[in-house]
């Protein structure tokens, strides 16, 4: 059973190696969880699907045996990476995040167990600030909890299975901004979502604290009730620019 890693970018030479060398901390020992079929999660492959960036994204993925494929904004640069897949299970991840040693064979067990299609996880910011932290928690745990049974939400990170990826379509394309929120409806109607608890990942706070706390928060809050009663956001209303977080200092 191998899982493919797909990872869009843009200019992320800052938070791409810590990326890579997270996955590459989970060693075998850590990394093998058996599947349905009794077979081992032993195999893996990273996939870089990067945006023409200007800075050394590209020679960083290399050097970690990455493939790359090129890419375009979020929804693209994902297809593109699913399209030279390997595995029968995509992990979707943003660049500015971390996996915590053994979280991987946590959340491939995890799956199985709860006979997931999809899911995403919690997460938990990079931050030695408790203030921040509680903030964390309540403008995004929070509300992907509460949203759960009722529209999925998540960013960061997308556990899915190939064949539902390849059923519903892939991310839609024309889509500007909350394509991981349409892709999250439409796949959990032709499967199994749910929230992965057994483990959380780390991520950057540059998004929040860039765009502001309560202005991210209601952006994800407007890209929801767009989608319920107008649809799709194909336009460029919310102004969004990929990679111009990675353009800040890590945090």
């Amino acid at each position: 059973m191998k899982l493919s890693i797909i990872i869009p970018t843009f200019n992320e030479e800052d938070y791409l190696p810590l990326l890579l060398e997270s996955i590459k901390k989970q060693t075998h020992q850590n990394f093998s969880s058996k599947n349905l079929s009794g077979q081992d999660f032993k195999d893996y492959e990273i996939i870089v699907a990067d945006n023409n960036s200007e800075d050394k994204t590209v020679e960083i993925a290399k050097s970690y045996g990455c493939k790359v494929v090129e890419g375009g904004l979020p929804p693209k640069g994902r297809n593109e990476g699913a399209k030279i897949a390997k595995g029968d299970l995509f992990l979707f991840l943003d660049a500015d995040v971390i996996l915590p040693n053994g979280s991987l064979k946590k959340f491939l067990k995890e799956l199985q167990e709860r006979k997931l299609d999809i899911a995403s996880c919690f997460v938990k910011p990079i931050t030695q600030n408790f203030i921040l932290v509680i903030l964390y928690n309540i403008f995004y745990n929070f509300s992907i909890l509460f949203l759960e049974k009722i529209r999925p939400s998540a960013m960061d990170f997308i556990l899915i299975k190939r064949n539902l990826h390849e059923k519903i379509g892939g991310f839609n394309e024309l889509i500007k901004f909350g394509e991981d929120i349409d892709y999250l409806v439409r796949s959990s109607k032709s499967g199994k979502f749910s929230l992965l608890k057994s483990a959380k990942i780390l991520v950057s706070l540059r998004r929040f604290q860039q765009d502001g706390w309560l202005r991210t928060f209601l952006k994800y809050i407007f890209a929801h009730f767009h989608l319920i009663f107008i649809g799709k956001i194909k336009s460029d209303i919310l102004k969004y620019k990929f990679g111009h977080y990675s353009q800040n200092k890590k945090n």
